[in-house]
């Protein structure tokens, strides 16, 4: 039996360090279409999750992912006919391209690539960080935006607490007839609506109440800016600038069409993707790390990534 870690090494940093290291992961998921880079970001978001959430959280995500990658793949080219290399035409009488098929699977990787580090975004990124970064910036887009992000988890485990409490009294969507069943599923819905309202309602006046967003307000910070953060903030700002340097010397290049031609391979080319790989796999190494150094003396670990 796996020992769960409620959380893991990097969540400990400064959420600058966090938000950092996400918006580059995310912005470099999003723009490098190179298929090298995007293996890489899709292998490395999978890696982080699985230390996060443990494998069986990560085989459920792939059971959503695969099926949308393999739907970009097939969907592209019935309605992308660009490219050189026709492979058959369609019964509409467009060709089939193998250019349109290579983009289809590149724009579903980069898609399920930047949906998994947004589950493990919500995972590190909580709310009180957010606002920490925010909150004297942008006071109102930094409340509603955090409030956003954790509707959704906060909203699945309402949902189930309800659902629970509708099936101790008889009335779950599970029992009974059709229509008692949709009557049952609308009663519920009717119930979350409302809860959603109300708690969207609290959180808002508690925030007001606290005096939030007004001019010299102060606030209780747990976070302070260490040595580690310095010296993650020099990692992740070198491994940004060389891989934008890359990006912009074309050692990144990729493209579909009209024919598949990448940037030819050097060292430099080689050098600018493994720095991209240690950049997206720089948590899973923090978490190692942190992992050996709560070895007991038997050999045996006390702490471990939450993998099951």
């Amino acid at each position: 039996m796996a020992v769960t870690q409620s959380k893991d090494a990097f969540s400990g940093y400064h959420p600058v360090i966090n938000f950092l290291y996400f918006a580059l992961v995310l912005l470099f998921t999003m723009f490098l279409m190179h298929p090298v880079s995007l293996l890489i970001s899709l292998a490395a978001a999978f890696s982080y999750a699985a230390c996060l959430n443990g494998r069986r959280a990560v085989g459920r995500s792939l059971l959503v992912v695969l099926p949308m990658l393999l739907l970009a793949a097939l969907v592209n080219p019935a309605f992308n006919h660009e490219g050189a290399t026709i492979l058959c035409y369609l019964p509409t009488g467009n060709p089939l391209t193998l250019e349109s098929i290579l983009y289809g699977l590149a724009a579903g990787m980069m898609l399920a690539g930047v949906i998994v580090w947004f589950q493990c975004y919500t995972e590190v990124m909580t709310s009180d960080k957010f606002v920490y970064l925010f909150g004297r910036v942008i006071p109102a887009l930094s409340l509603v935006l955090s409030m956003t992000l954790r509707f959704v988890p906060k909203f699945k485990a309402q949902l189930h607490v309800v659902s629970e409490a509708q099936r101790c009294v008889g009335r779950d969507v599970s029992e009974g007839s059709t229509v008692q069943r949709i009557r049952n599923a609308v009663t519920i819905l009717s119930i979350m609506v409302t809860w959603a309202l109300e708690n969207a309602i609290e959180t808002a006046d508690s925030m007001k109440s606290r005096g939030y967003g007004l001019p010299g307000r102060t606030a209780f910070s747990i976070y302070r800016f260490d040595s580690r953060d310095r010296a993650a903030l020099a990692w992740l700002c070198f491994c940004g600038v060389y891989i934008l340097s890359g990006w912009l010397a074309g050692g990144l290049d990729w493209r579909y069409f009209p024919t598949v031609r990448g940037a030819a391979v050097t060292p430099f080319a080689v050098s600018f993707q493994l720095i991209y790989l240690a950049l997206c796999l720089t948590p899973v190494f923090l978490d190692g790390q942190a992992d050996r150094k709560w070895k007991n003396p038997d050999g045996k670990e006390e702490k471990v990534c939450s993998i099951v």
